[in-house]
């Protein structure tokens, strides 16, 4: 009767006081009420935006500094502290010195930059570009770019706009400037209207880090409005329209057409800015010279002049990021549960200009990066869908399959990866993990997605569901506990390792 009473009493505890371990117990203290908190702190209006740079993003940068040296964690940046600074500079276009200049036969035609021309992408030469030009035109079914030799060539692109643009042949583009052009030159036909939106939103000010730009960064890419062109296009043969009607890929070499870009700066600003990065050592002799990093970006797009309400808080994008990063701080920090490997915390800055923060750690870290086995990145992760995420990544190496068997252990979180919803927003290039694949360490994103208040003074603290984010934070923290236990690295899958790394 007595075993029977104690069977009662043991059976009647809370399931939570049964199973506790340090890890869940660990994971209990990452809570809505400590995300909103925080998020409160990140996103004030006090943090004026966090643009890169500003003061806001340097008060923002010394609070999660000021974190990780009160949860104890090794300084990651410069000079034994937590802080490692890049210089940027912030520049426009030259629009009336800028030119895309065509000329075959004798006849020449002059695109004026702002006017009849755009930067899309790609580098921006400090000389004058000169090459002769080989004509392509892709089609958006097509499913590879083909064996098109562009080497030092300037590639007129005709790319047909009347109809809507796949993530295809966003990707084309995308490749092609990074496979030895000189130059990739877009002739458009966009109506009117729209070509005068993209150069409104061409000429405002960029930010770019301070140095010369990695190869891998790609050739210039400009889309030229052809009615600036017709009469060099007419003495070429050139017919857009009718190339656009093809069912098949085309390329004609025109050794006689000759273009020349002459693109120059105007330096608006310079600064230097931060990422702050932190290190949790890990508990194995061995394994603890590996690590995996948490990132999420620490900045915003700071201000937007003349709005009643002119202060982008960024309250999703990305201080939900961040407040994460913090309550994983905050987690692997307790009692009994450091893991074998080290964890680097990271928050870089610039994300929104480019990614130029981890960009810069990639290429300057702080860690061996042959000694980085992942990185598990989040931004806007506090909005949307209450029992599900995106998930970018899991396909492109095991980390899937140690997220879906972390998944399952626990269902009490009730969140189910999905993926990408948006695909011709091509996310996997537009936050900080993709520096991190592109170096060969294995990612995954995790998202909850754009909204109507995205980018916009709108994104405020009370539009956040803290309670769904600690939900995902908990997920990333057994995610990440179980990624930095394991005996083997994760592994990329052959062809993702090809086309992601193995291009480079």
């Amino acid at each position: 009767m007595r075993w029977l009473c104690l069977l009662l009493t043991v059976t009647g505890l809370p399931l939570a006081a049964q199973t506790a371990t340090p890890l869940s117990r660990a994971a209990e203290t990452i809570t809505e009420q400590d995300v909103m908190r925080r998020v409160g702190l990140i996103a004030a209006d006090s943090m004026m935006g966090r643009g890169t740079p500003s003061p806001g993003l340097e008060r923002a940068a010394e609070y999660v500094a000021r974190e990780f040296q009160r949860a104890g964690l090794k300084p990651a940046g410069e000079k034994g502290t937590y802080l490692q600074r890049f210089g940027v500079t912030r520049w426009t276009i030259d629009t009336r010195r800028s030119t895309v200049e065509l000329v075959t036969d004798g006849v020449r035609s002059v695109a004026r930059v702002g006017t009849d021309a755009r930067h899309v992408l790609g580098t921006i030469p400090s000389q004058p570009l000169h090459g002769s030009a080989v004509l392509l035109f892709k089609r958006d079914s097509s499913t590879t770019t083909g064996p098109d030799d562009v080497k030092d060539r300037i590639v007129l692109l005709v790319v047909d706009f009347t109809k809507p643009v796949s993530p295809a042949l966003n990707q084309k583009i995308f490749d092609l400037a990074r496979a030895g052009p000189k130059a990739v030159v877009i002739l458009s036909n966009r109506d009117s209207v729209t070509f005068a939106q993209r150069l409104s939103a061409a000429a405002r000010p960029r930010l770019t880090r301070d140095h010369e730009a990695p190869a891998d960064e790609g050739a210039p890419v400009v889309e030229v409005h052809e009615r600036a062109l017709a009469p060099v296009l007419a003495a070429a043969g050139i017919q857009p329209d009718r190339l656009r009607r093809l069912e098949r890929d085309y390329r004609r070499t025109i050794p006689s057409l000759t273009i020349e870009l002459n693109l120059p700066r105007t330096i608006v600003a310079r600064g230097m800015v931060p990422n702050v990065a932190g290190i949790l050592e890990g508990s194995d002799p061995r394994l603890r010279h590996e690590y995996l990093i948490y990132s999420a970006h620490i900045d915003h797009i700071g201000i937007s002049p003349g709005q009643g309400d002119s202060i982008n808080n960024g309250a999703d994008d990305n201080a939900s990021g961040v407040a994460g990063l913090l309550e994983l701080v905050e987690a692997f920090t307790q009692p009994g549960v450091r893991p074998k490997r080290s964890l680097l915390f990271l928050a870089p800055s610039g994300e929104e200009d480019g990614l130029l923060g981890s960009a810069h750690f990639t290429e300057h870290p702080s860690v061996p990066l042959d000694q980085v086995v992942a990185n598990l990145n989040m931004d806007l992760v506090g909005r949307n869908w209450r029992d599900s995420v995106i998930v970018v990544g899991p396909e492109q190496s095991d980390l899937g399959t140690t997220l879906e068997r972390v998944v399952q252990a626990h269902p009490e979180l009730r969140m189910t990866p999905i993926a990408d919803r948006w695909p011709e927003e091509r996310i996997f290039y537009r936050s900080d993990h993709y520096n991190f694949a592109r170096k060969g360490v294995p990612i995954l994103f995790f998202t909850s997605g754009t909204h109507a208040d995205y980018h916009r003074p709108s994104d405020e603290p009370q539009t956040l569901d803290g309670e769904k984010e600690a939900r995902l934070v908990r997920l990333l923290f057994y995610l990440g506990a179980a990624v930095a236990d394991q005996g083997s690295r994760p592994k990329w899958t052959p062809e993702s390792y090809r086309q992601i790394v193995g291009r480079r």
